[in-house]
């Protein structure tokens, strides 16, 4: 079985943990979504603060560090709010590329600590919260928070990782 994820590593603390991780996570979500986790593609960075707060400054606008950033392929978001975003479909036999991810270990060893979890269900959350992002979904609004924390809720359970709301 080819990786979904190719996992770029910036900081050598990801090393061993996040290609297993972003690649369960990114597998998990598409197949909860009917998605053929084999017709796609994500890179995932795993960086530190300083590399996540540049690209947020770039991208965003906002010269600060956060725990994960996601630049989707192409827009899929849903007409409304709340609705179901765009899923990708398409031809079968040959990958489409989702995005790319880029996650920072100082922010995550940091919350996941906050909130008492383990660092690996903390990133799990947050590789499938940045998919969801890939994949059209957002928290906007009310209703597009509800619809994808529901969503991440049960990807979540079906990888052992509880509620992280």
């Amino acid at each position: 079985m080819e990786p979904l994820v190719d996992t770029v590593m910036e900081d050598p603390r990801w090393e061993g943990s996040l290609p297993p991780l972003a690649d369960s996570a990114a597998r998990a979500t598409l197949a909860a979504l009917c998605l053929d986790p084999a017709r796609f593609e994500i890179v995932v960075m795993g960086c530190d603060d300083a590399r996540i707060a540049t690209l947020n400054a770039g991208f965003r606008g906002k010269p600060v560090a956060t725990n994960v950033l996601s630049w989707p392929s192409q827009d899929r978001a849903a007409d409304a709010p709340g609705g179901m975003p765009k899923l990708p479909r398409g031809q079968a036999d040959h990958a489409r590329e989702l995005g790319d991810i880029a996650i920072s270990y100082d922010s995550c060893a940091r919350e996941a600590a906050e909130q008492g979890k383990s660092m690996d269900d903390h990133v799990t959350h947050l590789i499938v919260h940045a998919v969801l992002h890939l994949l059209g979904y957002d928290h906007a609004d009310d209703a597009d928070a509800a619809l994808m924390e529901d969503t991440e809720i049960r990807v979540l359970a079906k990888l052992g990782v509880t509620n992280p709301y």
